[in-house]
């Protein structure tokens, strides 16, 4: 498995200018590429290849006066036309339904404007980590690094990245030793179903609740003041791009801050348990509701996602159920369907077996009875004795995506 280690820079200012050049070259020949690629479509000619490509936008380019800059960074523009024939396979793939996930739609024109900037370096590029910690850029120098951990193996390649908040990083993406990863985490007999919400961002099957921690919202007071001061500033001037920056790294504070907070709860999951289930929610639709801004704050997606590559790596079982089974409805003692419930309704007794429950509790029960977890002593899955659906049950069809919303 492939990961990415992502640390902070700190260039000096003409370090970042060195950066700023290649950010710029990258893109121009990023959109030089893309605009050829369009043309011949246009054409009905049939696409370039990327030597030609080559060739034509980086080698000739560089001799002639409007493009001569390009011979002032390093061969790392040679990344943009990889990745614009990435960006094609993946997207003739999603028309051809060959990609999972969502459609993908065709390569668009970079901007200098964008919130993100990035450059990639890979092993032929010439970079190094040197003995003092430094990262060794082709044509940049000498790059102070803030490590907060070391890396497990040798990298095998770098991006330099610029934020929307004016901050830089290096992210090294490393292939996992799944031995290493196996000794740091050893198997288990516990699983957990999940059930995430807003009172609660994660409610377990054995009754355990972690509090949303609501980043957004603990911080609307600051960033409103900051959007307020940049609406005042006039634009175009140094004023309003100072204070664009400060807006961008208070949103950076609630966003690291959110992460962090993911990243902790789903390492600690992944470590008690051998096998995990959620809920697969809509976050689409639940954020079309008036519940947007919480279901954003909360961040469900980024934490599933979280969830399912650590299992991947550690050798644990996750499982996604449907987002149309009735968990809130249905008495995880008996199977008794009680139906629909408003969402203040936090706890009710079930009318056939007479149980009290917690509907955050019982939704995570009822999301680990739908998956099927039992885990033995040697980590192996188990599913448990079918059990007969109830009478109201059978044939039932899902909850809308808003009344899962908590």
């Amino acid at each position: 498995m492939q990961l990415r280690y992502a640390f902070r820079l700190y260039p000096e200012p003409g370090q970042r200018l060195a950066l700023g050049r290649a950010f710029g070259c990258a893109r121009v020949v990023f959109n030089d590429a893309v605009c050829a690629r369009q043309d011949a479509h246009a054409a009905n000619l049939p696409y370039p290849k990327a030597a030609e490509l080559s060739q034509a936008l980086i080698t000739q380019a560089k001799r002639t006066v409007e493009r001569s800059w390009l011979g002032e960074v390093s061969s790392v523009v040679q990344q943009s036309l990889r990745d614009v024939e990435a960006a094609y396979r993946a997207f003739f793939a999603s028309l051809k339904g060959e990609r999972k996930g969502a459609r993908v739609g065709a390569p668009r024109f970079k901007s200098r404007k964008d919130s993100r900037q990035s450059i990639r370096f890979t092993a032929n590029a010439r970079w190094s980590i040197t003995p003092t910690g430094r990262l060794n850029l082709p044509k940049i120098g000498e790059v102070r690094v803030k490590w907060s951990r070391t890396l497990p193996v040798v990298p095998s390649s770098v991006t330099v990245i610029k934020d929307s908040a004016g901050r830089y990083f290096a992210s090294f993406v490393i292939d996992t030793d799944p031995a290493a990863d196996a000794g740091r985490m050893p198997a288990t007999e516990q699983a957990i179903g999940i059930d995430l919400g807003l009172t609660h961002f994660a409610v377990l099957s054995d009754g355990t609740k972690f509090d949303s921690p609501r980043f957004l919202r603990r911080a609307e007071k600051k960033l409103k003041k900051t959007q307020r001061e940049l609406s005042r500033k006039q634009k175009g001037s140094k004023n309003r791009d100072r204070a664009r920056l400060k807006v961008a790294r208070a949103h950076a504070q609630v966003a690291d801050a959110r992460k962090e907070f993911h990243h902790q709860l789903s390492t600690r999951l992944i470590r008690e348990n051998q096998a995990i289930a959620v809920e697969d929610l809509s976050v689409k639709g639940l954020a079309r509701t008036k519940l947007a801004k919480s279901v954003h704050d909360a961040g469900w997606s980024q934490f599933v996602t979280m969830l399912e590559y650590k299992a991947a790596r550690y050798g644990r079982t996750f499982i996604k159920i449907g987002r149309f089974e009735p968990t809130s409805q249905v008495c995880s003692t008996c199977g008794h369907h009680d139906g629909p419930m408003p969402l203040n309704v936090r706890e009710w007794t079930c009318p056939a077996c007479g149980t009290r429950h917690d509907r955050d509790v019982n939704a995570a029960k009822n999301v680990k009875q739908a998956a099927g977890l039992a885990v033995t002593a040697c980590g192996a899955k188990v599913r448990p004795e079918p059990v007969l659906a109830q009478r109201e049950e059978t044939g039932s069809h899902g909850t809308p995506a808003g009344s899962r919303a908590a």
